[in-house]
């Protein structure tokens, strides 16, 4: 059974009143007239069925009841003001969806450059992140992808090349010198945009008949495999640079597969420039650019706009492509 309560705004009249033993007084206080005033206290003694006041003329003196009900109520009051207030002076959380290899081996590492990054709740999804914001508990959204969904803002943050990696115990033991030299490890493969194929053709190896090897959800559990020197995966050089900086990780040869657009910033379109959601955006696009991974929008030739065809980005990595040789890759965005 729901609570019976007085109207609020009459409580307040008849609080304000009370203290200021002053309809006038009161009325300015809350931006009334005195006669709204009156109304709302007259309001609040129908409800209670007694009267709080005593009227004599222009005059006004509290009954007993009265009395001690204003105390109480200025009490209630002073005690709300402070709740309220504290809530207020409360720092908000940011609730971050996103991928445990982009947590792990990206954000993580570079949370302790946020400004705010005490205020930041980090969750990670087995599989792809939910875009629906009404049921994922979140307030931004690290996507795989950079594809458009109707409602969200979404914005490219990262596009990356990738080659394999390998821990440096497996390889020394497995004294691995040449691409070739793969089929014969365990290979990891990715239930997502698994690229074995285009990269052993990339290698000179077209067509290779490639080793059984577990499929994994996501690229930090094949990736996590690796340090433990279970066997071989292919990496996004933009997600596994400081690990292979820290030497956990050894990349194997010069080869990789041509970039592509691998994670965006996703939010409700309504709420993209609320101000912790915008500064949260900014700050992970300077990171991005300042990594050399952040796509760079360009359009198709008019020719492909007359068919409809998308936006298109590319990595501006092109350190990766140069050093393969290969010319910077396109995903649809």
């Amino acid at each position: 059974m729901g609570r019976k309560l007085p109207p609020f705004a009459a409580v307040r009249a008849f609080e304000a009143t009370a203290r200021h033993m002053s309809v006038k007084a009161a009325a300015d206080e809350l931006c009334l007239t005195p006669s709204a005033v009156s109304h709302q206290i007259k309001a609040l003694e129908g409800f209670l069925d007694t009267l709080l006041f005593e009227r004599s003329g222009n005059r006004i003196a509290l009954t007993l009841t009265g009395e001690a009900y204003a105390g109480k109520l200025t009490h209630l009051l002073n005690a709300f003001v402070e709740e309220t207030e504290a809530v207020r002076a409360a720092p908000r959380t940011l609730r971050v969806l996103s991928t445990p290899g982009f947590a792990a081996r990206w954000l993580v590492p570079r949370l302790p450059r946020l400004a705010f990054a005490r205020d930041i709740r980090l969750r990670v999804s087995n599989g792809a992140p939910s875009l629906d914001f009404a049921t994922n508990d979140a307030d931004v959204v690290i996507q795989w992808s950079d594809r458009p969904t109707p409602g969200l803002r979404v914005e490219p943050l990262m596009a990356s090349a990738r080659y394999p990696v390998i821990s440096p115990a497996l390889r020394e033991r497995e004294n691995v010198r040449h691409p070739a030299d793969l089929l014969r490890l365990t290979l990891f493969y990715d239930e997502t945009d698994d690229a074995w194929p285009d990269w052993f053709a990339a290698a000179g190896i077209p067509g290779a008949d490639l080793p059984p090897g577990p499929t994994y959800p996501n690229c930090e559990l094949s990736t996590t495999m690796v340090e433990q020197h279970q066997g071989v995966s292919l990496a996004y050089d933009a997600v596994v640079r400081g690990t292979i900086a820290s030497g956990r990780l050894q990349r194997l040869f010069d080869v990789t597969t041509l970039p592509m657009s691998i994670y965006a910033i996703t939010c409700p379109e309504p709420r993209a420039d609320d101000a912790r959601i915008a500064a949260f955006r900014h700050w992970l696009r300077a990171e991005a650019e300042a990594e050399g991974v952040l796509p760079i929008h360009r359009t198709h030739a008019a020719e492909g706009f007359r068919q409809g065809r998308s936006v298109l980005w590319c990595s501006v990595d092109r350190a990766v492509a140069r050093k393969s040789g290969a010319s910077p890759a396109f995903s649809r965005g």
